[in-house]
């Protein structure tokens, strides 16, 4: 519990005014607030003065100042008492709104992603306050990626928008991407701190081979017993080999076969010949019990 002392000092001793019960608050848009202000010695009256849950001049010596639908962004309510004259202090109040959305996607880009190549992720964030307190999180799967605060002073909400530059890489094939947004309200804020976090962008990353220099696609299973690894290139066409060469000759589906006793895996790898590229797609099928990685 806080309370804030206002005094008066004479050149004789020192009278204590009046206290509020909170040095500040902070409140949702819409929401309730109360606070008092207390005197501590007699008086000619006090008040709160606000444009919502004015408190008229009274001789008691506890008034609150008190609101059940704050929706005033710019609210200054301060209370003052009349003794041997009138002081004030104001309450700082912040009152905050949660995004309505929040959502990513990729800038000028649609469809799979080429390895190597750079690309730009984009949050926004809509109708959110205050902007000032807002920090945008990155993250591929669990991993924080990147955060981005703003200096932007305003009281009332805001569209924001942040980039995030990424080039993937083979690993990142089927990777997960999300944008979150957290309000960091201070110890008068709600705890945790309010976020809302965006539907995860999942990415299909290609590789490309240029023509005359193949790529080798490595298999690789793991389970009891030890799994038997095959390339399947089509009909008839079986490699039993844990490696696979891509080439500009290579079947545009390839498949991948783990099995043993206990269950069987497949996992599909697509190739696409494009001008002087050949892009290779990955896709990924959970068929057994067994245990199943695919290394490029």
């Amino acid at each position: 519990l806080f309370f804030s002392f206002f005094f008066f000092k004479s050149s004789l001793k020192t009278f204590f005014f009046w206290l509020l019960n909170q040095k500040s608050v902070v409140v949702r848009y819409g929401g309730s607030v109360a606070v008092n202000c207390s005197a501590s010695v007699p008086h000619k009256g006090m008040g709160w003065e606000a444009s919502e849950g004015a408190v008229t001049m009274t001789r008691d010596s506890l008034i609150t100042w008190r609101v059940s639908n704050l929706i005033e962004w710019d609210i200054q309510p301060f209370c003052y008492i009349n003794h041997e004259k009138q002081c004030q202090v104001e309450l700082p109040v912040t009152i905050y709104k949660t995004p309505d959305s929040v959502s990513i996607s990729i800038v000028n880009h649609r469809g799979p992603m080429i390895e190597g190549k750079q690309y730009e992720l984009q949050c926004d964030v809509h109708d959110v306050a205050p902007v000032q307190n807002l920090t945008v999180k990155w993250y591929k799967g669990q991993t924080l990626l990147n955060q981005t605060t703003f200096t932007e002073n305003s009281k009332t909400p805001l569209n924001i928008v942040t980039t995030l530059l990424i080039r993937p890489d083979r690993a990142d094939d089927g990777a997960q991407y999300r944008c979150e947004a957290e309000l960091e309200l201070g110890a008068e804020g709600p705890q945790p701190p309010p976020k809302e976090t965006s539907d995860p962008l999942n990415i299909t990353v290609y590789l490309p081979v240029f023509r005359g220099y193949p790529e080798v696609l490595v298999c690789e299973a793991e389970g009891n017993p030890k799994p038997t690894i095959s390339w399947s290139l089509g009909s008839n066409v079986i490699v039993y080999n844990e490696t696979l060469t891509i080439s500009e000759s290579t079947p545009e589906y390839v498949y991948c076969d783990a099995n043993n006793s206990v269950g069987r895996t497949i996992r599909q790898v697509n190739v696409s010949i494009q001008g002087n590229y050949a892009f290779v797609c990955l896709f990924f099928f959970a068929v057994s019990n067994s245990c199943f990685n695919l290394l490029q």
